[in-house]
């Protein structure tokens, strides 16, 4: 199946082939290859509209996800049609996600990736509400991320490390 990736602002170069590359492998890592993704990559106005709308928050964040099916935390959905295989989509703050790597100094490219991780966590029924279910996500995301880190060479790390 596939990931469907939409680059939807325009303050951030945004480099989309290895970005869905590695969405592509994370799904893998996830079980879900056989699953459509949609990946929305958004300025600080659209993720501040959505965090408002969706979370009450308004204000902008690095990453919003929309789930299409109620699982639980790991489980795949189980489709009854080929419309539902698709596990949703995931809004990347760009704009958000750069000004952050601006002031910490990571890369903005693996810190992307380690975002829409997260992303395809919470598409997956994974929570951070609580200690235990952020043990469960953060568990989950390391999983994922060093299975790239192996494709890749990279030295990815979730992003809830110090939440709890």
């Amino acid at each position: 199946m596939s990931v469907v990736l939409r680059n939807v602002q325009r303050a951030v170069p945004v480099r989309r082939a290895p970005l869905r590359r590695a969405v592509c492998a994370l799904r893998a890592a996830l079980g879900a290859s056989r699953f459509d993704v949609g990946l929305v990559c958004a300025g600080n106005a659209l993720m501040q509209r959505l965090n408002g709308d969706y979370r009450h928050c308004p204000e902008p964040t690095d990453v919003l996800s929309f789930p299409l099916h109620q699982v639980a935390a790991g489980e795949l959905p189980r489709p009854r049609c080929r419309d539902e295989y698709n596990l949703g989509d995931i809004f990347l703050g760009v704009e958000y996600i750069h000004q952050q790597c601006r002031e910490t100094g990571e890369d903005f490219d693996d810190i992307l990736t380690v975002t829409a991780a997260h992303g395809l966590c919470h598409l997956l029924g994974y929570r951070h509400d609580t200690k235990p279910e952020w043990e469960q996500m953060y568990q989950k995301e390391a999983q994922i991320l060093e299975e790239l880190n192996c494709l890749t060479g990279s030295r990815l790390r979730p992003l809830t490390a110090g939440l709890f």
